[in-house]
């Protein structure tokens, strides 16, 4: 493959030349990617559904990334702050919570001014597509600007772009209880029963689990802290039971190993594997959830175990089954997108967790990323589809490359790099937000 072959293939139009790049969400990967635009004199805008700066690493914020800072601030957004006077005000080894994240650099990042007036909150895209013509239309599409259509103020608009770089996340977006991957039988007559993964345990949802019965399903990372926060919770309020449901017979993801250079998460299995050990949690495997049922003011699980048709009974159900991105907003973008993880298909072999046999990644950029539809990309978590192993510092690099991309510099996004941490473990999940 040439630099030739990888060049853009959007002519700069006079019109096309004076659109902005259109980046969905203003978290991590999305201020990362104005960051490196700006550096680049590149007009964009940031569009975020939430009301101010990662809103939806708000949604966790409670919960302690694995990753030490060293590791979580992207080099653009660094130099950018820097020249405002910023500096780290804590250690780099040390691994901030989301909400730490969001006020130490996230939200002093979409303050500055090069940045600040080009991102619009409270600003939902509902959709993608390209000017006058649906997918099924080839002629002149590559010169023909993006349009994305919009939800803000109780009104709905369309824009137009240059380019799309879509890092909205999969948070809001997570996997069903069910093992088929279709919501359960019965899901909405107990939806009220059903938390999502990572719970504020200790904080605002605390008076809502102590002294209850709460089963926690699900095998990754995000399972393992939520478990963990109860067993702490049961010891001070009398009543709380703790139960681990597991769809296989062990929780590989969670398991414990010594080449993992992320202090924080190679303790994980450990601590999970003592609480079971003795007995402040139950553990639950090999349980594949079909149905669901409300019952005596909790909740129902019918399956099978082993085989053999099996129920559950608990009061509240925390989902941590991970997540996969939201498709239907990018119907009109013609995607190539892997079968299996539904991350882009080169992206893929890297990070498949059914044959993907350590926590690292390869580097990557525009190459790994691109789509038919030149021009559109996932970057960040949703460019891992359901693929649990994603690392903000590889978001960091997919951004750099892309915009370079972008900017006709050529040796710059075909020159990727990239230094993680050892994991020696098959994938990691912080609630399939970020490590």
């Amino acid at each position: 493959m040439t630099l030739l072959d990888l060049a853009p293939r959007t002519r700069t139009t006079p019109r096309l030349a004076t659109l902005p790049v259109a980046i969905i969400g203003a978290g991590p990967i999305g201020l990362a990617a104005a960051a490196h635009l700006a550096e680049r004199g590149i007009a964009f805008d940031v569009f975020e559904a939430g009301p101010a700066a990662a809103s939806g690493v708000r949604l966790w914020g409670h919960t302690r990334l694995f990753s030490p800072w060293r590791h979580l601030i992207d080099p653009a957004a660094q130099r950018l702050l820097e020249r405002h006077g910023w500096s780290a005000s804590e250690s780099l080894d040390a691994a901030p919570t989301g909400h730490e994240l969001a006020d130490r650099l996230l939200e002093p990042l979409a303050a500055l001014e090069e940045i600040a007036p080009h991102v619009h909150y409270g600003s939902r895209v509902i959709a993608v597509t390209r000017e006058g013509m649906d997918r099924t239309r080839t002629a002149g599409r590559a010169d023909t600007p993006f349009l994305l259509r919009l939800e803000r103020d109780g009104e709905i608009v369309d824009l137009s772009a240059r380019a799309v770089i879509d890092a909205s996340g999969t948070y809001t977006t997570p996997n069903p209880l069910s093992s088929s991957g279709l919501e359960p039988l019965g899901a909405e007559e107990v939806s009220d029963r059903i938390l999502h993964a990572l719970p504020d345990v200790a904080g605002a949802d605390r008076a809502r689990l102590a002294g209850r019965d709460i089963t926690v399903v699900g095998a990754g990372h995000s399972a393992a802290n939520t478990l963990i926060a109860l067993a702490a919770l049961a010891e001070d309020e009398p009543g709380t039971r703790v139960t681990w449901l597991i769809r296989n017979a062990a929780a590989v993801r969670v398991t414990t190993s010594p080449d993992d250079e992320l202090t924080d998460r190679a303790r994980l299995g450990s601590r999970v594997d003592a609480l079971v050990d003795s007995g402040r949690i139950r553990r639950v495997d090999s349980f594949e959830i079909s149905r669901v049922e409300p019952r005596d003011g909790g909740i129902r699980l019918f399956g099978t175990r082993r085989g053999e048709p099996a129920h559950h009974d608990t009061d509240l159900v925390v989902a941590a089954t991970g997540f996969r991105p939201d498709l239907d907003m990018l119907r009109e973008i013609r995607l190539e997108l892997d079968d299996i993880v539904e991350a882009p298909k080169r992206l893929a072999p890297l990070i498949d967790p059914n044959v993907h046999t350590c926590g690292t990644v390869e580097p990557h950029g525009f190459a790994e990323l691109r789509h038919p539809e030149p021009g559109f990309f996932l970057a960040g978590m949703k460019s891992y589809g359901r693929a649990p192993t994603f690392l903000l510092a590889t978001g960091y690099e997919q951004v750099r490359s892309i915009v370079a991309w972008i900017a006709g510099d050529m040796a710059a996004a075909t020159t990727v790099s990239l230094t993680l941490p050892a994991t020696g473990v098959c994938s990691t999940d912080l609630g399939g937000s970020c490590c």
